[in-house]
């Protein structure tokens, strides 16, 4: 008899395929303490452990950027003194090496998990990962094989740790399964890039499935059908299939440009925090990059990123646009944002806190060296400067003062870059909204971050799960927020692109079109069908579409519509 389970949608397909359990062998813990003569033995085990990890992980072989990340985060924890000195401290406490190292662990995990932050709460299964792999090491213990599956496996787990999803057989994988885990877990990650289907949160999916049971995962809905019945696995075998020919389809379509039936031209760019990103994006069909995330150069990184080193990732990424655009959001930090090297202050209320230009105001030298290393790179193609978080005029004219300073400084080296290079706002607070009229005269576009406008507009926090259902940018206020934006630049004779999350929203696509968005930057996977969109629609007649949306009072209606 089939068996239907709801989880968490991370990373949206359709898969059919045979399960493959993953059961962690469990730990047994010694509690008894040991004598003074074994301490020095307790130790060298612990650091034979440490270093046989490390040596394990450097010698990792990964194919993409966000496993290379994993594995340096992993390393880079390792070498955190805080965790061999708390170990050995306990061994000399007379605790066993395997104690000592899972008390230490669990102190660190508590630690995380009582952040404010999901994306630093996640992070809380790297310790987890870590201390798992430790242990193993000290017990002699081997790690489950997954470096090769068999054809269409679905991975069904308690959780996937990122040293696991680094050295995933990902040819074969298909889908993943997890009891635990959020949208911006490792896992999630992982099957996002891999455009897989995934489902987390499930809570006890691992007690309800065994290995080589028929599985298939529905992540457009959000459930897995365990043991379907013949009518179905045919329903889902004839799903899956169209959505291939879908797919197949728009790939082959992929490089058209995004033209309406009347004749506008928009522009369907992509978002990207590293290479990887920026080829997938191109490779989907992407005109040129509509925001270029700068933090992750600092947050996957041990220190502040110098000019010379920021300079030769920008040049690197408008070298592979070749005369494709590049728009370039300055430091976007603080918030669910951190550093592993900078201890930013405690805050009540962090979204609303010392961040972004906020943090760069402050941060001069830090900033300095951003501003002066994108101007050089615009030497080398086509770049726009974007600053988030804008909340005032005042901010926009000390940006724009730190700015020229840079290029006088430059000129003086005699160091070329684009003198007329754009500069251009985020807009996300309810406040830029407002006073849209008097920033865009100051700048050259603005570019609307709908996950952080929304939030705020709402007074909805993104990453509480017991207000999640308010969190609705298909909300009458943030549309109109929305439409007011659009309305201000056009008058100005000035453009507004998206590149929140509501961008990548195909089903908003015919929505924004008629409100008139000059612009969509989105992740890789959607570029396809947002192009596939435009070009099947005139834009007249999605004006008529929009405005009829905006004139609704409820954002169920609003659903409904959309549906339709």
């Amino acid at each position: 008899m089939s068996l239907i389970k709801k989880g968490i949608i991370a990373s949206e397909n359709i898969a059919i395929g045979k399960i493959k359990l993953m059961k962690k062998q469990e730990v047994k813990i010694s509690s008894q303490k040991i004598s003074d003569d074994e301490i020095k033995l307790h130790v060298d085990k612990f650091n034979k452990a440490l270093n046989d990890y490390k040596t394990i992980l450097s010698e990792t072989k990964v194919d993409n950027d966000t496993q290379k990340q994993v594995i340096e985060a992993h390393l880079s924890m390792l070498d955190d003194p805080f965790l061999s000195e708390s170990v050995i401290s306990k061994i000399n406490e007379n605790f066993a090496s395997d104690k000592a190292l899972n008390d230490t662990i669990d102190e660190m995990v508590i630690m995380m998990q009582s952040l404010d932050n999901e994306y630093m709460r996640e992070r809380a299964s790297d310790y987890k990962d870590i201390g798992q792999q430790l242990l193993y090491k000290i017990k002699g213990i081997e790690n489950q094989k997954l470096d090769s599956l068999e054809p269409n496996t679905i991975l069904v787990s308690k959780e996937l740790t990122p040293y696991e999803t680094s050295i995933i057989d990902k040819d074969n994988v298909v889908g993943f399964l997890m009891d635990l885990g959020g949208k911006t877990a490792h896992t999630s990650i992982i099957a996002q890039t891999l455009g897989i289907a995934c489902l987390v949160g499930m809570k006890d999916i691992t007690e309800n499935v065994k290995d080589s049971q028929t599985v298939i995962i529905d992540s457009y809905k959000g459930i897995c059908i365990i043991d379907p019945d013949e009518e179905t696995l045919l329903e889902y075998k004839n799903k899956k299939s169209e959505l291939d020919d879908e797919k197949s389809r728009l790939e082959k379509n992929r490089y058209n440009k995004a033209i309406t039936k009347d004749g506008r031209d928009i522009d369907v760019m992509t978002n990207i925090g590293n290479i990887e990103d920026l080829e997938k994006g191109l490779e989907s069909g992407a005109e040129g990059v509509g925001l270029f995330r700068t933090e992750f150069l600092y947050m996957y990184n041990d220190n502040f990123p110098t000019e010379d080193e920021q300079f030769e990732s920008y040049k690197k990424v408008v070298e592979i646009l070749d005369g494709k655009s590049v728009i370039i959001r300055t430091l976007d930090i603080g918030g669910d944002k951190e550093l592993p090297y900078y201890k930013f202050p405690k805050e009540d209320n962090p979204f609303l806190g010392w961040r972004a230009l906020r943090f760069c105001f402050d941060m001069k030298d830090v900033f300095d060296a951003q501003i002066k290393a994108i101007l050089r790179a615009s030497a080398f193609g086509k770049i726009r400067i974007m600053l988030p978080m804008v909340i005032s005029v005042e901010e926009i004219e000390k940006a724009l003062e730190i700015i020229e300073n840079n290029k006088d400084e430059l000129r003086d080296k005699n160091i070329d870059f684009d003198e007329n290079i754009e500069v251009g706002i985020m807009i996300e607070t309810p406040a830029s909204v407002i006073v849209a009229e008097d920033l865009i005269e100051y700048i050259d576009f603005f570019s609307i971050g709908t996950n952080d406008l929304t939030q705020y507009v709402l007074a909805s926090d993104r990453g509480n799960d017991k207000i999640s259902s308010l969190y609705n940018t298909y909300n009458p206020a943030v549309l109109r927020a929305i439409k007011k934006v659009i309305d201000v630049s056009h008058k100005h004779g000035k453009w507004t692109g998206m590149c929140g999350g509501f961008a990548g929203d195909t089903k908003a696509t015919k929505l924004l079109l008629g409100m008139g968005l000059d612009e969509f930057s989105a992740p890789a996977a959607s570029i396809p069908k947002i192009k596939d969109v435009i070009a099947n629609n005139s834009f007249e007649e999605a004006k008529i579409y929009a405005d009829e949306i905006l004139q609704m009072k409820k954002t169920t209606d609003i659903e409904r519509k959309i549906s339709e």
